[in-house]
């Protein structure tokens, strides 16, 4: 649905996301924080947790 800016690493720069919107990501089963907003289930997980990129 969404990706955001990247995170800024301990020297200040913001290092890049490399997950964009639309990609197939793999994640662990107990990964991240489930929210719900109009009806709709959302999985929030930082980029770290994030297992693979399935490419297609």
């Amino acid at each position: 649905m969404a990706t955001g800016t990247g995170r800024i690493t301990d020297d200040g720069k913001r290092q890049p996301m490399e997950v964009k919107v639309g990609d197939t990501i793999l994640f662990d089963k107990y990964s991240g924080s489930k929210i719900k907003m109009e009806n709709e289930e959302y999985l929030i997980i930082r980029e770290e947790d994030i297992l693979g990129i399935v490419e297609g």
